[in-house]
């Protein structure tokens, strides 16, 4: 991997990770289109970058992100599906990172949901603190994330929603969740393939991770200012634009599957 294909990975991470249209799923389809060879380094790096994204969630929020400790131990309810089935799933889950038609039947079905979410759950309670019981629900959504092409954003607001918070609210405490999430995720990958990063990769992980900071920072703020105003439509027709593209090319016969 060249510190180019390095940067422009980062960037669709740093797009793509608190968007609603899978990051994991952009990172597998940019590493193909560059014809990145799939090295134990290049699985830690895509996992790994998520680092700089955690940092910008802490940055923007900082003042609402160091709160009481009941907001850490709601954090840390809704945490907890996702740790203890990632776990027992790991070795599953990672089989699945190589596949591009997972990614792309996926995407698609996402989309649909994502084009008829705002009609189904469009009625938010007025009272908009997140219980305990709420915060395991959109635990147990964020789950479902772990299939490649499922957006995890996409996963926990929806979970949000469901349980009759807005749009706005579902989305920070997804971005909040994030933290722990993708901070186990990436220090769990860096613990299985720390062998692979050495003094001739640690820069393209540094540049990454800072690449990867910077343009979370501007997704975050424009995502939410977006979806408050407009809902999650858009992103659901892109995500079965791209998923279809993908499929289509298969079909045509061009071997996408990074093996």
């Amino acid at each position: 991997m060249s510190i180019i294909q390095a940067i422009i990975i980062a960037i669709v991470e740093g797009i793509t990770e608190f968007l609603p249209v899978s990051s994991t799923g952009h990172m597998i389809i940019t590493q193909e289109l560059l014809g990145i060879e799939i090295t134990e380094f290049v699985k830690a790096f895509t996992v790994n970058i998520q680092f700089g994204a955690i940092l910008s969630v802490i940055v923007l929020y900082w003042k609402r992100f160091f709160q009481t400790l009941d907001f850490y131990y709601k954090l840390f309810v809704a945490f907890l599906p996702a740790a203890v089935i990632g776990f027992l799933a790991s070795d599953f889950i990672d089989s699945l990172l190589e596949n591009v038609v997972v990614v792309a039947v996926m995407l698609v079905l996402g989309g649909i949901v994502l084009i008829f979410v705002d009609k189904w759950f469009n009625k938010p309670k007025e009272d908009q603190t997140i219980t305990y019981p709420t915060a395991l629900k959109i635990g147990f959504y964020q789950c479902i994330a772990m299939i490649p092409g499922v957006s995890r954003s996409a996963a926990t607001i929806i979970g949000g929603m469901t349980q009759k918070l807005d749009r706005k609210t579902a989305a920070e405490f997804s971005f909040f969740l994030a933290v722990p999430t993708m901070f186990a995720a990436s220090a769990y990958k860096l613990l299985q393939n720390y062998k692979s990063i050495d003094s001739t990769n640690i820069d393209l992980l540094l540049i990454g991770n800072a690449v990867a900071f910077v343009v979370a920072l501007i997704a975050i703020k424009t995502f939410i200012t977006f979806v408050t105003r407009y809902g999650f439509k858009i992103f659901g027709y892109y995500r079965i634009v791209v998923g279809v593209a993908i499929l289509v090319l298969i079909a045509l016969g061009y071997d996408l599957n990074l093996v």
